[in-house]
């Protein structure tokens, strides 16, 4: 699943090629996609793009008058096209701006294409999530804080969405290598020292995934088509069995809330 870095590169490559642009037509050729495809996204001709965000895993897009929500699902990706480029099967969503069309491709149509008229920031999706990890809010004192009343493993806490958002299984696994901690420590019993190292981890871990475009292990490409290689530079994550890039010790994989783990036992105490 595209993790916080695959959604912010997507913004930044959509982001020049929107912003400012009168919306010329919507073509929805699938509307059954994680959710139904809302009859108000096919009325979008004639708003202008203001901006575009990103809050967490979600790309929101302003539109004036209300917000179009997006998601990427499982397996989706955003390409930025020619008008008239010919659609294939699993394009299911274009967003015409004159002389260029925003796609979006999702196989497995876990993907989202939503609209409010309201706060976005208020809508259901978006209203309970956690702090940004590359905003300011994240550092080592409120990350001690939020950790105190969790006994839950501190991986399994980071990719709970509530608390921080966006990082997903693979920088989650990632980061905690950086920080020398031991995936299934409870959170609770981090201490501040390491708190202090784990939020600058979480932080050095996606923006270094955002500068490599970010991961493409099956579907995902940028807005341009490329696809990410910081997958290439993994410490950890699904390299079990392989030696472990700083000290040569097998990396271990194991299951958490049925998701695979990976980590060095002597990098990470």
């Amino acid at each position: 699943m595209p993790e916080l870095p695959e959604v912010e590169v997507t913004r930044r490559g959509i982001t020049p090629h929107l912003t400012g642009r009168r919306i010329s037509g919507v073509a929805v050729r699938e509307s059954r996609l994680r959710w139904p495809v809302p009859r108000e996204v096919h009325a979008l001709a004639g708003r202008t793009v203001r901006t575009i965000r990103r809050r967490g895993k979600y790309l929101v897009v302003d539109c004036g008058d209300g917000h179009l929500i997006l998601h990427l699902g499982m397996s989706g990706s955003l390409r930025v096209l020619p008008p008239g480029t010919p659609a294939l099967k699993h394009d299911h969503f274009d967003l015409e701006l004159g002389d260029r069309v925003l796609r979006l491709r999702d196989p497995r149509r876990f993907g989202a294409v939503l609209w409010t008229s309201g706060d976005a920031d208020a809508h259901p999706l978006l209203a309970h999530l956690g702090i940004e990890p590359l905003s300011r809010g994240l550092d080592a004192r409120r990350l001690h804080a939020l950790t105190r009343a969790h006994r839950t493993s501190i991986k399994t806490f980071l990719m709970d969405g509530r608390r921080i958002v966006g990082v997903g299984n693979i920088y989650a696994s990632e980061s905690l290598f950086r920080a020398g901690i031991n995936p299934r420590k409870p959170a609770h019993r981090l201490t501040f020292e390491q708190c202090e190292r784990l939020a600058k981890a979480i932080k050095d871990t996606l923006r270094a995934a955002i500068k490599a475009g970010g991961s493409t292990l099956r579907d995902f490409v940028g807005a341009d088509g490329a696809a990410g290689y910081f997958q290439n530079r993994y410490w950890v994550y699904d390299r079990a069995g392989q030696k472990c890039r700083r000290c040569g010790t097998l990396v271990r994989k194991v299951l958490q809330g049925q998701r695979s783990t990976y980590y060095c036992v002597t990098c990470q105490k």
